[in-house]
């Protein structure tokens, strides 16, 4: 699964390619396709998003690893991933010339 920093619905998608999990210009068919979806073949922002928490500024990267916290342990209620066992963390801040991006990969 993962969360990535989805501050602009463009984001999500450039986010996506950058990683290299969709193929250049092809995000937008890997979202038609369910690929991302709870039950897709990789499940991301099950949570909703950023925006679905107001996009706290500085806690972003937290919130989203507390979301594959509860993931992991199962413990994510209605949104809850069938059997995770790993989970990628995109988190992005500051202003261009001097942005800083983390990625993080956790799992059982």
């Amino acid at each position: 699964m993962m969360e990535v920093h989805d501050c602009f619905s463009i984001t999500e998608l450039v986010t996506y390619e950058d990683l290299g999990i969709s193929p250049r210009g092809r995000a937008r068919e890997d979202i038609e396709a369910g690929f991302f979806d709870l039950e897709g073949t990789l499940p991301c922002q099950p949570d909703g998003g950023l925006k679905c928490f107001g996009h706290p500024i500085g806690a972003s990267g937290l919130r989203m690893m507390y979301e594959m916290y509860k993931q992991l342990q199962g413990k994510a209620g209605p949104r809850q991933i069938k059997n995770p066992r790993l989970g990628l963390t995109h988190n992005m801040g500051g202003i261009p010339p001097v942005n800083v991006v983390s990625v993080c990969i956790v799992g059982l």
